[in-house]
């Protein structure tokens, strides 16, 4: 053969080479990650169907990109010798959330996860994500309900927001990797939040209701209550909680008021829906003459 066929065939199989051996370096994860089906196959074959797993293919990453270099593990097969996220595991749950945010800390999501309760309480990302399950959504507020039981019971009162229902969700309120503020809202203040959905109540009033325009929550309680509308109390005690009852021309309602012989209220504060029946317009009036919202 010619020298310089020589040469075109020496460099054609040096190019050769470097391209194989860019296929293969391209794929160890998913070598060692068949090295794990060895032992775990089911937790494998179905972490190739979440959104972590397909992600790994296009972007190497395995087994070990959470739970560490396999290499002593693949000898002696001990949850000591790797991460594991299991609560009887070794890692700390710092450490374990570590590795979801060397990945997940630039998310707009997760960017204020130190400052958020559940970061403070030492809540691990794995308690309320499952990362080998095909359903990357978090069951809420089942899994919500798992720390915060009492809510439950609030949510299930006679007066509640349709979280039960499947209408709203605890994220449509709450960010639960963190906020700057309070109860770790997505709104910059309670009133902010209410008004995603009760935008009638926004105003502008011609006379605002001093309480309402301040805090909803002074008279609501968001999560449920035993009485309607969500309300603290019932009317009239939440209103004369501000508005003191002797002026009133009208007798509303006092303790001294009580029953009459036949069993009957003697105070129209217990009659329908007390105060509200004549100030209907509690969250604000628009009419200039107006200022006891009474329309």
């Amino acid at each position: 053969m010619p020298k310089e066929g020589k040469n075109r065939l020496l460099l054609s199989l040096s190019i050769l080479l470097v391209l194989s051996a860019g296929l293969f370096t391209a794929v160890p994860a998913w070598t060692e990650t068949n090295l794990c089906a060895e032992c775990h196959e089911e937790v494998s074959a179905a972490f190739t169907k979440t959104v972590h797993g397909r992600v790994g293919i296009s972007h190497d990453f395995d087994c070990q990109s959470c739970h560490g270099s396999a290499a002593t593990h693949l000898n002696e097969p001990s949850r000591k010798n790797i991460v594991s996220f299991a609560k009887e595991a070794g890692p700390s749950v710092i450490e374990q959330n570590r590795r979801c945010l060397e990945c997940h800390d630039n998310t707009p999501q997760v960017a204020l996860w130190e400052m958020g309760s559940h970061s403070r309480n030492d809540v691990a990302c794995v308690s309320c994500h499952s990362i080998h399950n095909q359903r990357s959504q978090v069951d809420q507020p089942a899994v919500c309900y798992t720390c915060h039981r009492s809510l439950r019971l609030t949510a299930n009162k006679i007066s509640h927001h349709p979280i039960t229902e499947g209408k709203i969700k605890c994220s449509d309120c709450h960010n639960s990797h963190g906020t700057l503020l309070p109860k770790m809202l997505v709104e910059d203040n309670i009133n902010q939040l209410c008004y995603r959905c009760h935008a009638e109540k926004r105003g502008p009033f011609v006379w605002e209701h001093p309480p309402v325009a301040e805090n909803c929550a002074t008279c609501h309680e968001p999560h449920g209550s035993r009485h309607e509308n969500l309300l603290k109390e019932k009317v009239a005690n939440l209103c004369q909680d501000c508005h003191n009852a002797d002026l009133h021309s009208s007798r509303a309602y006092d303790a001294k008021a009580g029953f009459s012989s036949a069993g009957r209220a003697r105070s129209i504060g217990f009659a329908g829906r007390s105060c509200l029946n004549c100030h209907g317009n509690i969250h604000g009036s628009t009419q200039f003459d107006q200022r006891s919202f009474t329309r």
